[in-house]
C-alpha cells in the first residue's frame, strides 16, 4: 500500500480543484444535515404538541382541522357531567372549551403577520398543564397573552410582543399582558385570548372544539362512546395525539420536498466532482503506470486515489458540521400552525458524514478506474 501521506501530498498539486471539492461537499453535506434537522423537528414538535390523556370533541366531519369546526358552547357543561374518568383539581374539572381562529395581526407601525389564535378559560390550564407563565400575568379582557416563538411566527422581532406591547386585530387594539412557555408544542407560537373577546372578534355563536383531559388515556372510550351517543351535538371525538399525528403525516409532503431538494443537489454537485476528479486524475496516467512498474498493484493505487477523494469530502464534511453548528442549531422555523427548533443532534451529523464518505468513494470511482484502466506499456508511452 502506498503510505497515507502520499494521498495527502497529492491533493495539494492543485489549490483550486481542492477547494472547489471541498466546497461541494460541504455544501451538499449541509443541505442534508438541515434537511434531517427540518424533518426531525417538525416531527418532534407535533409529536409533543398532542398529549395522550387529552381527547378533543369535534364537530362531526372536521376532524382535519379544528379551525373549520364548530361546536355547540353547552358541549363544555354536557361533556363534563356526562364522560367519566375527567380530571378533577380542587373542584375544578379539566375540561375547556376554546375557539382556534387565524387571522392577521397587526403592529401600531403598520407591520402585519397572520397569527394562530385560541380562545381560552381559565380551564385551560388544567388540559393544557405544560403552559407556564414567563412574564405578566393571564389577559383580561382587552388583553392577549403570546407565546414565546409567537414572535417567529409572525415575521416580527421578539421585543415587538413583550408585555405591555399593544396589537391590532381586526381594527380592535389589544394589549399584551404577559408571555407563557409550553416547551416543545406548537402551543408556544400561538395568541391566547380570553373566550368572550375572541368570540366577539371572530363572530362567532359556537367554539371550535372541546378539550377535555383524563386521568387514564384509557378512558377514551368512553369520551368516544359519547360523541357517538349524543347525536344532537353532532361530535367527534379524537385523542389529541392521534391529531397531531394526522397534521404530521399532511406536511409529510413538505419534509418529501426537502429531501427531494437535497437530494436533487447531492447529485448534481457529486456529477460537478466527478468531472473534477476526471481532470484531475486524466494527467496522472503515466504516474499510476510508474508506480505500478515499481511494484504498487492497482488495488493499492486505486486506494490511494480514494483517499485522496474521501479526505477532501470529509474535510468539506467538517466545515459544513460546524457551520451547521454556527448557523442552524437552534434556530426557529415558522410553518403554517406555528414553528419549531432546529437541532443538529446524532442523527443529523451521522447523516453529514455517510454524505461526506459516500461523495468521496462514488466521486472518485469512474476517474479512478479510467485512470489505471490503460496497459502498462501504453500508459508509460502516454504524455
Amino acid at each position: 500500500m502506498l503510505p497515507f501521506s502520499h494521498a495527502i501530498r497529492n491533493l495539494f498539486r492543485s489549490p483550486v480543484r481542492l477547494l472547489q471539492t471541498i466546497g461541494g461537499s460541504a455544501l451538499v453535506v449541509l443541505l442534508v444535515m438541515a434537511a434531517v434537522a427540518i424533518e426531525e423537528g417538525m416531527t418532534r414538535v407535533l409529536s409533543a404538541s398532542g398529549s395522550p390523556h387529552n381527547v378533543i370533541l369535534l364537530g362531526a366531519g372536521s376532524e382535519e382541522s379544528i379551525q373549520r369546526s364548530e361546536v355547540p358552547e353547552k358541549t363544555v357543561e354536557i361533556a363534563s357531567s356526562g364522560i367519566p374518568g375527567i380530571s378533577e383539581a380542587l373542584g375544578v374539572r379539566a375540561v375547556s372549551g376554546e375557539i382556534h381562529f387565524m387571522n392577521f395581526l397587526s403592529l401600531p407601525d403598520g407591520r402585519r403577520g397572520q397569527a394562530v389564535l385560541r380562545g381560552f378559560t381559565p380551564e385551560a390550564l388544567h388540559v393544557h398543564p405544560g403552559l407556564r407563565m414567563l412574564h405578566g400575568a393571564l389577559p383580561a379582557s382587552g388583553e392577549v397573552m403570546a407565546g414565546r416563538l409567537a414572535w417567529r411566527k409572525l415575521g416580527w422581532n421578539e421585543s415587538d410582543l413583550r408585555p405591555g406591547a399593544d396589537l391590532i386585530l381586526d381594527g380592535i387594539p389589544l394589549r399584551i399582558s404577559g408571555t407563557f412557555a409550553a416547551p416543545g408544542t406548537v402551543l408556544e407560537s400561538e395568541i391566547w385570548a380570553p373566550l368572550g373577546d375572541l368570540r366577539t372578534i371572530a363572530k362567532r355563536d359556537s367554539l371550535s372544539c372541546v378539550v377535555i383531559r383524563l386521568d387514564d388515556p384509557a378512558d377514551f372510550s368512553e369520551a368516544d362512546l359519547f360523541a357517538k351517543q349524543r347525536l344532537d351535538l353532532e361530535l367527534s371525538a379524537m385523542r389529541e395525539s392521534d391529531y397531531y399525528a394526522r397534521l404530521a403525516q399532511f406536511f409529510k409532503p413538505l419534509r418529501t420536498m426537502t429531501w427531494i431538494t437535497a437530494a436533487l443537489i447531492a447529485a448534481g454537485a457529486l456529477f460537478g466532482g466527478v468531472n473534477t476528479l476526471y481532470a484531475a486524475f486524466a494527467p496522472r496516467v503515466r504516474e499510476m503506470a510508474t508506480l505500478q512498474a515499481i511494484g504498487f498493484g492497482r488495488g493499492a493505487l486505486l486506494f490511494s486515489l480514494i483517499q485522496e477523494s474521501t479526505l477532501a469530502c470529509l474535510t468539506g464534511t467538517l466545515l459544513a458540521s460546524a457551520t451547521a453548528l454556527v448557523l442552524l442549531d437552534g434556530i426557529h422555523v415558522p410553518f403554517s400552525i406555528g414553528a419549531f427548533s432546529l437541532e443538529i443532534g446524532p442523527r443529523a451529523a451521522t447523516a453529514g458524514l455517510a454524505t461526506g464518505t459516500l461523495l468521496g468513494l462514488l466521486g472518485a470511482l469512474p476517474p479512478a478506474i479510467r485512470c489505471l484502466k490503460p496497459s502498462l506499456p501504453s500508459a508509460l508511452r502516454m504524455s
